[in-house]
């Protein structure tokens, strides 16, 4: 005879699958769970093909990306090398995406869970997204909700690009003769004058751990631009109120235009916070922040700059 509720346990063992399938689907989980398995796909294999170039001590063969999707069909386990690329750009994200959903729940504000945004192409990823789905009525909610995100994903990467720097080396071909060519960060070029002094940038070929570090580093400074609805578009309107967020944005939108000549994607930036971007929700708390909210708004601008590429990828 069982033992005395042995057999609950096990009818919930057999219906475990059914009831989180239930229930993903009557959440509508089920789209944010599909949209990160995709994107995991999709990252791991562009992970693969930075794997390979890194072990050949060659360039990124964007060719290698499109033809990791055939191994990966075919069964090929080599494709699962470029977790090393995959696993810290996904948990930088996921980082700062719950770094936004969390303060959404402590300043319950109604938000979703993160929608990631898979690619077939460069990064295997876009990105990733909150929808907020209330409106905000606090700025000292306003900044957390702003500043969570990008702290909480700086924090995370900052030991993947570290120890991607480390494991990076020296390649005599240089990555001039690469086709895609990146930009250098700050931060990045600090380290990597640390690990090797005098070197220039386009000798240094970097591991894939690096590589998604530098993911992260685009995704923090993009969403730390101060104008519009972006992460530092929120900052900003919290710190100094509507009237300098509306200055302050037109005047971003004209600085991408200016840099669109060096890099054509500041152009579709620009274009879209100019037609949906420049207006942001009124909060019409008038409290003043705190000091450490202050400063920590002054940490958000050196990540901003700490983390920028003018140029991010150039097309040699």
């Amino acid at each position: 005879m069982a033992e005395p509720g042995s057999t609950g346990r096990i009818e919930s063992l057999e219906y475990a699958p059914d009831f989180v399938f239930r229930t993903l689907w009557s959440q509508g989980w089920w789209l944010n769970l599909l949209l990160f398995l995709l994107t995991f796909v999709s990252t791991t294999v562009f992970g693969y093909a930075l794997v390979q170039a890194f072990s050949l001590g060659r360039p990124l063969d964007v060719a290698s990306v499109f033809s990791g999707y055939t191994e990966l069909v075919r069964g090929d386990s080599h494709v699962w090398a470029g977790l090393q690329f995959s696993i810290p750009l996904l948990l930088i994200l996921l980082a700062h995406e719950f770094g936004h959903y969390l303060d959404c729940r402590r300043w319950r504000v109604d938000a979703s869970l993160p929608y990631f945004l898979p690619s077939p192409t460069l990064f295997g990823t876009c990105g990733a997204f909150i929808r907020i789905r209330s409106p905000i009525y606090s700025r000292k909610a306003l900044f957390d909700i702003g500043v969570s995100g990008p702290v909480a994903g700086f924090l995370v990467l900052l030991p993947f690009l570290i120890a991607g720097v480390l494991l990076s080396r020296i390649t005599p071909v240089g990555v001039h003769q690469a086709r895609f060519i990146f930009g250098t960060p700050l931060v990045l070029r600090a380290l990597e004058l640390i690990r090797f002094p005098h070197a220039p940038s386009i000798y240094i070929s970097l591991h894939p751990m690096a590589m998604a570090a530098w993911a992260g580093l685009l995704a923090t400074a993009i969403n730390l631009l101060p104008m519009g609805q972006l992460d530092g578009g929120h900052i900003l309107y919290a710190v100094l109120g509507e009237r300098w967020h509306r200055y302050v944005t037109h005047a971003f939108i004209a600085v991408l235009v200016g840099l669109g000549f060096f890099y054509w994607a500041w152009w579709v930036w620009a274009a879209l916070l100019f037609l949906f971007g420049r207006r942001h929700p009124l909060v019409y708390d008038q409290t003043p922040l705190s000091r450490g909210r202050i400063w920590l708004a002054v940490a958000a601008l050196a990540m901003f700059v700490l983390s920028i590429s003018l140029v991010p990828v150039s097309i040699s």
